[in-house]
C-alpha cells in the first residue's frame, strides 16, 4: 500500500466518524425513498441530489480541512507529534506545574474548593442572571490572575538550548537566544503578495471616495458565499473583507455550521454552568473586569465575554487540541482520593487556566456575531485553530516562541539601528512587543482594525501577520525611538497603538520601500493623528 493509499484509507476512516457522514447519510436515504424509475441509475441519482443540494460541497469543505491538519501534522516529528524538542517539552512541562502550584496555592490560601455544586437558591440566581452577569459584582480582591504575559516572557528568556555552547549565545541580540528557523524578509514578501498596493484592499481603499472599489468588493464576495469552496474564501479574504460579510465569511473560512445538535449541547454547557461553581469562574470574571470592561471598545460586551468563558470552561471538546499542543491539560484529584491516578480529573473541564488578558481573545469577535451560540462555537474554533499557541510553549513555527524570534529577526533585518539603540540602553523591543503578539493584538488597536488584521490571520492560516504588523509599528515609530534615552521613555512612546492603520504599515513592511513609512507619517502628521500618538 503507498502512503497516498494509506492517507486516503484513514482520512476515509476518520470521515466516516464524523457528523457530517451522519448527515450525508441522511440525506442519501432521503434521495433514495424519493428516486423512482431505474435501480441501475440510483447511484448517480444520489451523487446528482447530494450535489444540488450542497452537500457534495461540504464534503470537499471537510476533506479540505482534514488536509490542512494533515500539512501542519506532517511539519512536525513523527515521533513526538506534540513537540519534537526535548528541552522544550521539559520547559512546558515546568510551565505548567508551575501554573497548577499557584491555582493551588490559591486554592489552599483562600480556602476556596476548585469545584463545588450550587445550592438551588444559586442556581436559580444565575439563571436569572444570564444575560446580566456584569451587574453582580462579588469581593474578588484577593483573587489573582495565575500569570500574565510579563510572567510567561520571563519564562521564555530561560529557555535554552544545550546543544548551543555559551560562545554562541553572544551571537543573538534579541532577548531570545533559540536558534529557531524562521522566514526571511524575502519569504515573507512572497507568501503575503495579495497585500501588495496594487491589488486593491479593504480597510485601504474603502470610504466615502472609492464606492465603487466597495461596491465590487462586496458583489465579489457574495459570489464567494454562494460558491461555499473554503478554499475560494480564503483567497478572497486576503484582499480583507467587507465588515457587512465578515461573518459569514468568517464562518466558511473556518467550515463552521450551526447545527441543533450544536445548539443542544450548549444550552447543556449552561446547565453545567448552573449546577457548578468553579474556581477559574471567578478569574474569569476578575479578567473581564480588569479587561474588557476598562475597554471603551468592549464594555458593552461584558455578559456576552463572560458567557462565553463560563461555557469555554466546561467544554470538554477543547480537549481534541491538545493532541496536536505541546501542552498537557492539568488535572486534579476528588477529595480524599490525593494521588490515585484512577481518581484524577481535568480541571478545569476544557484544560484550559485562564490568564491575565484571556477574556480579550473573546471581545473583538462580539463585533462581527450577534447570535450567542456562533459567537460560542466560532470563538473554540479560532482558539483551537489558532489562539492556543500564543500561550504555550513550542517549537511550532505559529507558536508564541517562534513569533517572538521571528519579530527580533525581521526587526533586526529591518532596523538594525533601531533595534541595536534599544538593546544598548536596556529597552529589549521583546518586551514591549510581547504582550500585543499574546493577546493578538486585542485591547491594542482600533476594533475596525483588529478585524482587519485578523482577517488576514484566516485568510492565510498563518499568525505571522501579528509579528510582522510588531516590527512595522516599531518601524512607524522609528524617529521617536531614537530620541529616548530610557526603558520608560520608549514605553510611553509606545503606549498608545489604537490610531495605528493596520494594512498601510503592513503594506510598508513587506512590500514597498521603507520611504513608504515616511508617506504614512507625513500624511496622518498633516491631519492630525500623529500629534495624539
Amino acid at each position: 500500500m503507498t502512503d497516498m493509499d494509506d492517507f486516503t484509507l484513514k482520512l476515509t476512516n476518520e470521515l466516516r466518524v464524523s457528523p457530517l457522514y451522519n448527515e450525508l447519510k441522511s440525506k442519501a436515504k432521503e434521495l433514495v425513498c424519493r428516486t423512482s424509475g431505474d435501480v441501475s441509475q440510483l447511484k448517480m441519482n444520489i451523487h446528482e441530489g447530494l450535489a444540488k443540494s450542497g452537500w457534495k460541497r461540504s464534503l470537499q469543505n471537510e476533506v479540505y480541512c482534514r488536509l490542512l491538519e494533515r500539512v501542519d501534522a506532517a511539519s512536525q516529528n513523527r515521533v513526538h507529534i506534540k513537540e519534537p524538542l526535548a528541552y522544550i517539552r521539559r520547559a512546558q512541562a515546568s510551565w505548567e506545574k508551575r501554573i497548577l502550584k499557584s491555582l493551588n496555592s490559591m486554592c489552599t490560601e483562600m480556602s476556596v474548593p476548585l469545584a463545588r455544586k450550587r445550592p438551588i437558591p444559586e442556581q436559580k440566581e444565575i439563571r436569572s442572571n444570564w444575560n446580566e452577569l456584569g451587574v453582580d459584582e462579588p469581593d474578588l480582591s484577593l483573587f489573582r490572575p495565575v500569570y500574565g504575559p510579563k510572567d510567561f516572557l520571563d519564562m521564555l528568556t530561560l529557555l535554552k538550548n544545550p546543544n548551543l555552547a555559551s560562545e554562541q549565545l553572544c551571537n543573538f541580540w534579541g532577548l531570545l537566544k533559540l536558534p529557531f528557523p524562521v522566514k526571511s524578509l524575502q519569504q515573507l514578501r512572497q507568501e503575503f503578495c495579495e497585500m501588495t498596493p496594487r491589488w486593491s484592499q479593504v480597510g485601504v481603499d474603502g470610504g466615502s471616495h472609492t464606492d465603487i472599489f466597495d461596491a465590487e468588493s462586496v458583489g465579489l464576495g457574495q459570489k464567494v458565499m454562494a460558491a461555499d469552496n473554503i478554499a475560494l474564501c480564503q483567497q478572497y479574504s486576503r484582499r480583507g473583507i467587507p465588515p457587512s460579510l465578515r461573518m459569514q465569511l468568517w464562518l466558511q473560512n473556518v467550515g463552521l455550521r450551526i447545527t441543533d445538535s450544536d445548539r443542544l449541547r450548549y444550552d447543556q454547557l449552561k446547565m453545567h454552568v448552573f449546577k457548578h461553581d468553579l474556581l477559574v469562574d471567578k478569574l474569569i470574571y476578575k479578567d473581564v473586569k480588569l479587561t474588557a470592561t476598562n475597554d471603551d471598545q468592549y464594555f458593552v460586551f461584558e455578559d456576552f465575554i463572560h458567557q462565553v468563558l463560563l461555557l469555554f470552561s466546561r467544554d470538554t471538546e477543547v480537549l481534541k487540541h491538545f493532541a496536536r499542543s505541546s501542552a498537557t491539560p492539568p488535572k486534579s484529584y476528588i477529595r480524599g482520593m490525593l494521588g490515585v491516578s484512577d481518581y484524577a480529573v481535568v480541571y478545569p473541564p476544557n484544560g484550559i487556566i485562564p490568564f491575565h488578558g484571556f477574556s480579550m481573545y473573546v471581545a473583538p469577535l462580539c463585533f462581527v456575531f450577534e447570535d450567542p451560540v456562533t459567537l460560542y462555537y466560532f470563538f473554540r474554533e479560532i482558539y483551537t485553530r489558532h489562539f492556543f499557541r500564543l500561550h504555550t510553549i513550542s517549537s511550532h513555527p505559529q507558536g508564541i516562541v517562534s513569533l517572538s524570534v521571528l519579530f527580533e529577526s525581521l526587526l533586526q533585518a529591518c532596523q538594525p539601528q533601531l533595534f541595536y539603540h534599544l538593546r544598548q540602553m536596556g529597552a529589549q523591543p521583546l518586551r514591549i512587543a510581547f504582550k500585543w503578539l499574546m493577546r493578538a493584538f486585542s485591547g491594542y488597536l482600533a476594533s475596525d482594525q483588529l478585524l482587519l488584521l485578523w482577517d488576514r490571520v484566516l485568510a492565510y492560516n498563518s499568525l505571522e501577520p501579528l509579528a510582522v504588523l510588531a516590527v512595522a509599528i516599531f518601524a512607524y515609530r522609528r524617529v521617536n525611538l531614537l530620541e529616548t534615552s530610557s526603558y520608560a521613555a520608549v514605553e510611553a512612546v509606545m503606549a498608545d497603538t489604537t490610531t495605528i492603520r493596520v494594512i498601510p504599515l503592513l503594506q510598508a513592511i513587506l512590500l514597498t520601500a521603507y520611504r513608504t513609512l515616511n508617506r504614512i507619517r507625513q500624511r496622518e502628521k498633516s491631519s492630525g493623528i500623529l500629534n495624539k500618538s
